[in-house]
């Protein structure tokens, strides 16, 4: 049995790791970059080890992929074994060989199979070998012009360019003809060498709409393979999963009892052990293709716990120790439909811009008594995102009869949660969720073509719940700011010395600025006004720090609230919010000169597509920057021509800083 284990990795899937550890009496070592000292894995972690190249080298090169100082951190913790999670060197051979060569454990597949499945060319290979159903593929590393041309020929449009390693949605990029070739296999091959130190990519034949489903397999040292049934994960936004579930709803019996055997046969076919997925691309006419074997657990991993009833964790550590997998009649079938969102600090309205910052709460309706399950970054206290890692930052998973009730409840608790600090997908999640093409199973992989993100994501509560939850967050503000007054205590709350006159508190959410105007007369709430329109028969039941209770035209809601220095959360029947209280007087700021290009968040620039003197019009790229391992192109909004360049590619960037300049004063 493994005593003590070393986690590679960070983040959520490190305290999912710790926490079956924890149950099962195992200790755990985490290693951690400067970035996430104060991170709640660390803390969690019975040891703990700094991993940066130097002081405040926090990239994922400079910290969690330094194959000899995570091996070397195991030995100084007096590990036996080592769980890579997944991402950073979760699917790296000359990690597993390091650590197996170190006489430690390795909680996954062998060297071997992972180089092999590592390279989705090689992979497709031994998959063709052993009879697993493939699309048409060719690899175009390094090719341009007609050599280029040519080999994609056989493929045939549209087309998919992918990278061979790692996964993750990097290195993708869809073609639909032949004059966007040669720029997506630039833009591929750039992507996949930043994310994974290789740029060997290859063109596949692109099949939309179609459905991403793929089979949990698990095998053992003595050559067993078996499945635990299959997930659908065909809601994605840029090639990365967004919401998950098991079973597919878009199998029938026998799809289902092939694709399963599809997946076992793969595995037997390259002798795999541990836990690994097999993932398929399934056409609208039933048939699938094999795409590649992830060989780690998936970020998914919970909606098949949840159906199968197993900790696929510890199943993980028994078989790593080598013990065995149990018999595929042991395992059964899956009991009711689960389903999981991922939490991404992104902005779907802003064509998923990053979020940078503090998380100031983090509170999840149902979880607390375990009803929902949550694999998060950071407790309730929230913590901090940073641009150098992945932007999930939280797993939310229900379990219910059937797939609607899975869905509504999943719906349900994301309407209900708060984030204070950041800005998140919730939004687009929710209204996801609640889609009638969804709920349909109608979620095939070009939902977010057919359906705009940016009006998935914007914000949930609109027309009179909007007015009455700005309306309670303004009153809760009020409240807030009275509970410090010391030196007219005796007063009741909301005194004026111009009595007739209204107070006002602007919030903001989403961008969009609300002013709440209200008037008391001896303690009891007689005006209250959003945006200049005055609410009818508005009553104030009740408020204090944590609720108010206040009835407009005879719908009595009750609300509540969190306040913060910066920001006021609210949860009501229709769901939740976080308001920015806007300062009173605005504060002195930077002035930036017109014409400029500002970073909108910290990250990296990776190319300048100008130079000085070139024009430019809206639309035309400038700068492409890299954050929380996204490419960002930054383009021009207004036309001009470029008078000054402030960075080159390799630049580290912070917010607000100025990037490219022209002569327009409307860019």
């Amino acid at each position: 049995m493994i005593e003590r284990l070393l986690i590679a990795n960070r983040g959520e899937i490190a305290r999912r790791i710790i926490r079956t550890c924890r149950r099962l009496g195992v200790e755990t070592a985490a290693v951690f970059s400067d970035a996430d000292a104060d991170a709640a894995f660390v803390a969690e972690a019975d040891w703990s080890v700094g991993i940066s190249a130097a002081p405040g080298a926090n990239t994922p090169a400079e910290s969690y992929l330094r194959v000899d100082a995570v091996v070397a951190a195991a030995r100084s913790t007096g590990a036996d074994a080592v769980h890579p999670g997944y991402g950073f060197l979760a699917e790296n051979e000359e990690f597993a060989s390091a650590v197996t060569d170190a006489g430690l454990i390795f909680v996954g597949p062998t060297p071997r199979v992972i180089a092999a499945m590592g390279s989705k060319l090689e992979s497709k290979r031994l998959m063709a070998e052993a009879g697993v159903p493939l699309l048409p593929s060719t690899e175009v590393t390094g090719l341009t012009g007609g050599e280029l041309s040519a080999a994609v020929g056989d493929v045939g449009y549209p087309l998919l360019i992918k990278a061979s390693a790692g996964g993750g949605g990097r290195g993708m990029r869809i073609v639909e003809e032949p004059s966007g070739l040669t720029s997506a296999v630039d833009g591929a091959a750039r992507e996949a060498e930043s994310a994974f130190g290789d740029g060997t990519i290859y063109a596949e034949r692109y099949v939309a709409p179609s459905r991403h489903v793929e089979v949990q397999i698990f095998g053992d040292m003595d050559g067993r393979v078996v499945h635990f049934g299959e997930r659908e994960c065909s809601i994605q936004r840029r090639h990365q999963k967004i919401i998950e579930e098991s079973p597919s709803a878009s199998l029938d019996d026998a799809g289902r009892s092939a694709l399963h055997s599809a997946a076992v046969l793969a595995g037997q076919s390259i002798g795999y052990t541990g836990a690994g997925t097999v993932e398929f691309l399934l056409g609208p006419a039933g048939d699938f293709y094999f795409l590649e074997v992830n060989t780690r657990l998936q970020v998914e991993h919970p909606v098949t716990e949840a159906v199968y009833g197993v900790d696929l964790v510890e199943l993980q550590l028994e078989v790593a120790a080598g013990g065995p997998v149990p018999q595929q009649s042991e395992i059964g079938s899956p009991r009711g439909h689960a389903m999981e969102a991922r939490l991404y600090a992104e902005d779907p309205t802003d064509d998923y811009r990053p979020s940078t910052g503090e998380v100031r709460a983090f509170v999840v309706p149902g979880h607390s008594d375990g009803e929902v399950r949550v694999d998060a970054a950071f407790g309730v206290d929230g913590g901090i995102v940073t641009q150098f890692y992945d932007p999930m930052v939280a797993k939310v998973v229900t379990h219910g009869p059937n797939r609607t009730v899975a869905a509504r409840r999943l719906a349900a608790t994301l309407a209900g949660t708060v984030v204070d600090g950041i800005a998140t997908n919730r939004e687009l999640l929710v209204r996801t969720l609640r889609h009638p093409e969804f709920i349909g199973d109608q979620g095939d992989s070009n939902f977010l073509v057919r359906n705009d993100p940016k009006e998935l994501g914007r914000p949930l509560l609109d027309g009179p719940e909007l007015a009455a939850a700005a309306a309670a967050a303004a009153l809760a503000v009020q409240f807030d700011h009275r509970g410090f007054d010391r030196h007219t205590a005796a007063v009741s709350s909301g005194f004026r010395n111009v009595v007739t006159a209204p107070q006002r508190v602007s919030l903001s959410l989403g961008g969009v600025v609300i002013d709440v105007d209200y008037r008391f007369e001896r303690g009891r709430l007689v005006h209250l006004a959003v945006d200049g329109v005055t609410l009818d028969k508005a009553h104030l039941f009740l408020l204090d720090r944590d609720v108010a209770d206040l009835s407009i035209g005879n719908v009595r809601r009750r609300f509540g609230t969190k306040i913060r220095r910066q920001s006021v959360a609210v949860s009501g029947p229709a769901g939740s919010a976080v308001f920015e209280i806007l300062p009173r007087f605005s504060p002195p700021g930077v002035t930036v000169a017109p014409g400029a290009t500002v970073a909108s968040m910290p990250g990296t620039i990776v190319a300048v597509a100008v130079a000085v003197g070139d024009e430019v019009t809206p639309g035309d790229l400038l700068v492409v920057m890299e954050a929380m391992k996204m490419e960002l192109a930054i383009k021009s909004t207004a036309s001009g021509v470029v008078s000054a360049v402030s960075v080159s590619a390799g630049d580290t960037v912070e917010a607000g800083a100025v990037l490219v300049e022209t002569d327009d004063g409307a860019q």
